[in-house]
């Protein structure tokens, strides 16, 4: 991603890009899009009826979209997440590329919803707007960074939540909630008209109650050119016993659904040493905080008390950063991701998409051990395909409690296969696609 700064965000083009489904279009059972002054401001800062409406017609005519508060929307400002950022921003003058690309494609803008704070953590739990609530398992959090589209898109108020994934913010909301969420491989989608992170880990992605719109999405939104076909799957049981017992127990019974499907790759098991995970994980969050840092530095030193606690802290670990620890981190992040492609070549690795079921909100306080420690295991997970540039999918499993995710990793500039793979397992796998409590 490219680094943007407040008056060169302004100045972004917005070139647009070349289980049981519903059909494209028709509005989920339980939907009830609130009135625009009834919205719960915990999910929306700007909602309409629409906020924007389409610009042209095709695939994605009749649905709508939930934009996370970090894409330009030409007439609106750019929140972050943090109230004195929002303050002091600026109508954008052009809209994002995704975004244009989706108005182009039919959809309609819903509205801009809510983000974790400059898109730095990976809960959901914003203490300045509160936490958007998951409607498959309402005493727990909703996950984040993209945790507003998550949530409309979950109460049936948007079809499609558009975000973004830098360490997990797509795939960890979509496995909390039971929803199907895409990270595209790095630079796949353009992030023209985006407020950056960690522009080498950044993606603009998004989610979906069901694995044919989010492929839909993808059609519009993805290169036209396809990638390599993946020739296979592997399953390392080392990586799947980093989550908790219930997540892994609940991947092993989807891996068992994979085999016995006919039509689906053929899915080996491979020997992985998990205990690299760890280090990888500290350079991984190194080169992140080096780049936040650039990104976010000179405006967070002069707003440090705006800041909610999870959040300074990151900052406040990532401004002491030296040459040499970049310099280090990227060693490991070259040695991981050599590691990772000579272990995977042009196949699909199964992992959870989380370490745990959602943390309940009363165990969520901000910043708080529970949220820290669960996003460290977390990260063992999600890093793998940050670090490598893959693309990565998150498919709803059944599971006894709450909501999880499977995550297919599949080879850089495999997106579209990996779509259309998802739309396979949501049929093939009788695991796939359920929600909690049918185990």
């Amino acid at each position: 991603m490219q680094a943007v700064n407040r008056r060169g965000f302004l100045a972004l083009a917005a070139a647009a890009g070349a289980g049981a489904v519903l059909p494209l279009g028709a509005r989920h059972p339980a939907s009830a899009a609130p009135r625009p002054g009834a919205a719960d401001p915990t999910v929306w800062r700007e909602f309409g009826a629409p906020l924007v409406n389409a610009t042209g017609h095709g695939p994605l005519s009749g649905l709508s979209v939930a934009v996370k508060d970090l894409f330009a929307v030409e007439g609106h400002r750019v929140g972050a997440g943090n109230p004195a950022w929002l303050a002091e921003s600026r109508p954008q003058a052009m809209t994002a590329a995704a975004v244009s690309a989706l108005l182009a494609a039919g959809a309609d803008v819903a509205g801009i919803a809510r983000t974790d704070e400059f898109a730095y953590s990976l809960a959901g739990t914003n203490g300045h707007y509160g936490t958007p609530p998951n409607p498959a398992a309402p005493d727990r959090i909703s996950g984040g960074s993209t945790s507003g589209p998550a949530s409309a898109v979950a109460l049936g108020q948007a079809d499609i939540g558009l975000g973004t994934d830098t360490g997990g913010s797509i795939r960890i909301p979509s496995s909390y909630q039971g929803l199907y969420g895409i990270r595209p491989s790095h630079g796949a989608v353009s992030a023209a008209g985006l407020l950056p992170l960690a522009p080498s880990f950044d993606t603009v992605g998004w989610i979906a109650r069901d694995a044919r719109t989010l492929r839909a999405a993808g059609r519009v939104l993805l290169p036209r050119t396809e990638g390599p076909m993946p020739s296979g799957a592997v399953l390392a049981q080392d990586i799947v016993d980093v989550a908790s017992t219930e997540v892994a127990a609940s991947v092993r019974r989807a891996v068992a659904g994979w085999r016995r499907a006919a039509d689906l790759p053929r899915l080996r098991t491979v020997r992985f040493d998990a205990s690299v995970l760890p280090g990888w994980v500290r350079a991984f969050q190194t080169k992140q905080g080096v780049e936040a840092w650039r990104q976010w530095g000179p405006w967070v030193s002069r707003h440090w008390d705006s800041l909610n606690p999870d959040v300074r802290a990151r900052f406040e670990t990532a401004s002491a950063y030296t040459s040499a620890d970049l310099a280090a981190a990227e060693r490991v992040l070259r040695e991981a991701r050599d590691r990772v492609d000579d272990l995977l070549g042009d196949r699909i690795l199964l992992l959870p998409s989380a370490s745990s079921v959602a943390p309940t909100r009363e165990e969520a306080s901000i910043g708080g051990p529970a949220i820290e420690e669960t996003r460290a295991q977390t990260f063992q997970l999600t890093c793998l395909a940050g670090l490598t540039g893959r693309c990565a999918v998150s498919i709803p499993i059944r599971s006894r409690t709450a909501p999880v995710g499977l995550c297919l990793v599949g080879p850089r500039g495999s997106d579209r296969h990996l779509l259309d793979l998802a739309v396979r397992v949501a049929a093939a796998v009788p695991e796939a696609g359920r929600r909690a409590g049918t185990v």
